[in-house]
């Protein structure tokens, strides 16, 4: 999103692009490469045609150019188009960027040179940054938290013409995680036979991508929530019977988010649907299995099992094992006895 007057935002850049509303230079930057991707592959693919890209389209990386040379390039003048692109990829790799800031007081507006500077912020209080603010698009990329992820599925679908249901969206999000290009890549893939607004539901998930939907991290949440001792270990067995599809290392960040949500709940001055939702950052139709879990665990066991994931956080990962490994399965069948009593 937009964070600073007069920004642009993702959708902005993209509709302007598509009403051929160009600017002369891009920089795109940040720790999430998927939006980046997005808008340097429309400008790669649409700005021009397959003729005028022969003689007007230079790609290069940072690792292998420099800045004369890139200047060199942006000030040459189009041949038979009315703009030449320049798109420089993995640009956090250029040498001296500072030196463009030349160029970019005084752009040459036949040129879109697009800079796709990824994995990392950058100090937009630099007058290299300050620079293409006046002039240019500079756009940042930010990561999704993991809360945000659903949500983020839900509207993608959203402004393709369909629906998920809100437990479908997490599914996903539980299986894929936060990497963005995967989740498109995956979410692509379920459309493919679905009628345009119909509801993706938690079973065509399952049926689609292979995601069970009694036996995944939210479905254990909501046994250890409802302190449900025969689901929760049924869970926790299918887990150990299947360590390659449900590491440890990915449980325990999930069940950490979890229970500090229910502690902040108890928190809350405020617990009405909208407001403890909002500072949850969960659906509203999740809120009523939060405020059940915060009724079956107190501050203080809240408290003891933020501990007891941090602890086993470390044993998954080796730490004070005394040189002694233990399998997945086993570390998660005592975490879950330790959480439950």
């Amino acid at each position: 999103m937009a964070s600073r007057k007069n920004e642009l935002s993702f959708d902005d850049i993209i509709t302007n692009l598509k009403n051929q509303i160009y600017h002369p230079v891009y920089f795109l930057y940040g720790e999430e490469p998927y939006f980046i991707d997005v808008i340097s592959d429309y400008i790669e693919q649409n700005v021009l045609n397959d003729l005028e890209k022969e003689f007007n389209q230079t790609i290069v990386y940072g690792k292998d150019t420099n800045i004369p040379t890139l200047i060199s390039y942006a000030k040459r003048f189009p041949m038979m188009a009315n703009y030449q692109v320049i798109i420089v990829r993995e640009a956090q790799d250029l040498d001296k960027v500072e030196e463009l800031i030349s160029y970019f007081e005084q752009p040459l507006d036949s040129t879109i040179l697009v800079l796709c500077w990824k994995y990392e912020k950058v100090d937009r209080r630099k007058t290299v940054f300050k620079t293409v603010e006046k002039t240019g698009v500079i756009y940042e990329s930010a990561k999704l938290y993991d809360e945000k992820i659903p949500g983020w599925i839900t509207d993608y679908l959203r402004k393709r013409n369909y629906s998920i249901s809100p437990k479908a969206a997490i599914l996903l999000t539980e299986f894929l995680g936060n990497d963005l290009a995967k989740v498109v890549n995956e979410v692509s893939k379920l459309i493919i036979n679905i009628p345009g607004g119909q509801e993706i539901t938690e079973e065509y998930v399952e049926k689609n991508i292979g995601i069970s939907k009694d036996f995944n991290v939210f479905e254990l949440q909501k046994a250890l929530g409802k302190k449900d001792v025969l689901k929760s270990n049924q869970i926790i067995l299918h887990f150990a019977a299947n360590p390659r599809e449900n590491p440890l290392g990915k449980i325990i960040p999930s069940l950490y988010s979890y229970f500090s949500k229910i502690l902040l709940y108890h928190y809350l001055p405020d617990k009405s649907r909208t407001v403890a939702a909002a500072a949850l950052s969960v659906h509203p139709f999740f809120l009523l299995d939060y405020q059940a879990a915060a009724g079956n665990y107190s501050v203080s066991k809240l408290v003891s099992v933020v501990s007891i994931l941090r602890e086993y956080d470390l044993k998954s990962k080796g730490v004070d094992s005394n040189g002694t490994s233990f399998p997945d399965g086993e570390l998660m069948k005592e975490l879950i006895y330790k959480i439950l009593h």
